[in-house]
C-alpha cells in the first residue's frame, strides 16, 4: 500500500503555552477528502492552522509526501503543497480579480482560465478589484487563489459560513468537482455536516480538542445519527 499523502501522529497544538488540541493522529490519503466537523471552539481551526504553521506545536509530527512539515515556516509549507483557504479568505482588495489570481500562480493544472471556467461570476469581474465583491464572490476568490497555487493538499475552513443558499450551492459544486472528479486531497471544516458529507470520503469530530469520532463518509450520509452525540445534528 502506498504512502498516505498526509500523517498526522501524536499532534499537541495551540497557540503560545495554552494547549488546545491533544494527541490527535489521522492519515489522509492521496485523492482523499476528509470532513473535520466539531462544535465551536473544539480545535478545527487550530488543526487547520497547525497544518499551515501558524500554531505552536508542543509535540507530534505532521508529514506530507513523506516530507516532514512540522518544522517548516507556513511559506515553505506553502511551497510543499498545502494550499489554504482562511475563514478571513486573505485575498488582496486593492488587486483585481485576475491580479489576484495571477500573483500566487505556480504551475501546474490549475490555471486562472480554469478558475474561471470553475467560477463564472468571477470571470465577469476579472477586472473588478478584491473589495468591489461579494463576500460570496470573495469567497470564490480565495478558492481560486488556492488553486492555482496546485497544491497537494487544499485546506478550507467553514468556506460556506455565512453565504446566501445560492452561492452556497455553487461552492459546493466546485468542491464536489476539485476533490472528487479531480482528486485533490482535501480538508473541509464545517459547522453543519449535511453539506459536506456527501462531497468528501472519511470524516473527523473533534472534541474537547481531541478526535472523538471518526468514519466513513458515506454511511453518514445516509443515517447522521452517530454523529448526534458530538454534534446534535441528527435529522438536520
Amino acid at each position: 500500500m502506498a504512502e498516505p499523502l498526509l500523517i498526522v501522529e501524536g499532534l499537541r497544538c495551540g497557540y503560545g503555552e495554552a494547549v488546545v488540541l491533544s494527541d490527535v493522529s489521522f492519515t489522509l490519503g492521496g485523492g482523499e477528502s476528509l470532513a473535520l466537523l466539531g462544535r465551536n471552539g473544539t480545535g478545527k481551526t487550530t488543526l487547520i492552522d497547525t497544518l499551515v504553521g501558524t500554531t505552536k506545536r508542543h509535540a507530534g509530527s505532521i508529514r506530507l509526501g513523506g516530507r516532514d512539515l512540522h518544522s517548516l515556516p507556513v511559506h515553505q509549507r506553502a511551497a510543499a503543497g498545502i494550499g489554504w483557504v482562511p475563514q478571513e479568505r486573505n485575498i488582496f482588495r486593492s488587486l483585481t480579480v485576475h491580479e489576484n489570481l495571477t500573483a500566487v500562480a505556480r504551475p501546474g493544472a490549475w490555471t486562472p482560465a480554469r478558475v474561471y471556467e470553475l467560477f463564472p461570476r468571477l470571470a465577469e469581474r476579472k477586472q473588478n478589484l478584491g473589495n468591489q465583491l461579494s463576500g460570496g464572490e470573495q469567497q470564490m476568490l480565495a478558492f481560486g487563489r488556492a488553486l492555482v497555487l496546485n497544491p497537494r493538499l487544499l485546506l478550507l475552513d467553514e468556506p460556506l459560513e455565512g453565504l446566501a443558499p445560492l452561492i452556497v450551492e455553487e461552492l459546493l459544486r466546485a468542491i464536489r468537482r476539485v476533490a472528487r472528479e479531480e482528486g485533490l486531497s482535501s480538508i473541509l471544516v464545517e459547522q453543519h455536516p449535511h453539506m459536506v458529507l456527501p462531497v468528501t470520503d472519511q470524516t473527523i469530530v473533534l472534541d474537547r480538542g481531541s478526535i472523538a469520532f471518526r468514519s466513513a463518509s458515506e454511511p453518514l450520509v445516509i443515517d447522521p445519527r452517530p454523529l448526534d452525540a458530538w454534534l446534535g445534528v441528527a435529522g438536520h
